[in-house]
């Protein structure tokens, strides 16, 4: 290890505004994997593409409330740490293996995040004594909580039942082309 370099900090050593950070650090994190999977599948599943483009943008939305808030608690400049600086604390699936996820795999990707976010918010809101603090926080868990009934707003608005259900045979069609039939195809010239 090199000196004067820790090892990663555990969640309780983490100061007030180090919380704030990871936040903000987390809610950039999630935006882009929104955008990354709203770009992965635009072509093949537009609507889809279209909740994730949503949910980003909600990312986004979060990002700048918690951004006020340590500008107005500890100033303008917040200290970089992420995730995966803090030990025990939830990572994410690297976004280059979207590439080889199913739709309905990315979807429950999706839904794992905010359940992480969620329990991240009310963990961080127990630990602040800060009144303001703790009040955005716990707004922010419930929102993550909330975001089922979000992304299904969005669903909704993007993928009336018609469209999700071609999306979804579309995907599985995707499956079947990419994965079963090639094994199939092995399997009978005996080079599997």
């Amino acid at each position: 290890m090199i000196p004067g370099l820790t090892s990663r900090r555990r969640f309780a050593d983490l100061s007030e505004q180090e919380v704030l950070a990871l936040a903000i650090s987390s809610e950039e994190d999630d935006a882009r994997i929104y955008r990354s999977y709203a770009q992965r599948l635009r072509a093949d599943y537009p609507g889809s593409a279209a909740v994730f483009d949503g949910m980003a943008l909600e990312e986004d939305g979060h990002r700048q409330q918690l951004i006020a808030l340590h500008s107005a608690r500890f100033g303008e400049v917040i200290p970089l740490i992420r995730r995966e600086h803090v030990a025990g604390h939830y990572a994410r699936r690297p976004v280059w293996l979207v590439e080889n996820l199913s739709l309905e795999t990315i979807r429950g990707e999706a839904a794992a995040m905010e359940a992480q976010a969620e329990a991240f918010y009310l963990r961080a809101a127990a630990r602040t004594p800060d009144a303001a603090t703790r009040k955005l926080l716990g707004d922010l868990a419930a929102v993550e909580a909330g975001h089922q009934r979000s992304a299904e707003g969005l669903e909704a608005e993007h993928l009336p039942g018609f469209e999700r259900a071609d999306e979804d045979r579309a995907a599985h069609r995707q499956f079947i082309l990419t994965w079963v039939q090639p094994g199939l195809a092995g399997l009978m010239d005996g080079s599997v």
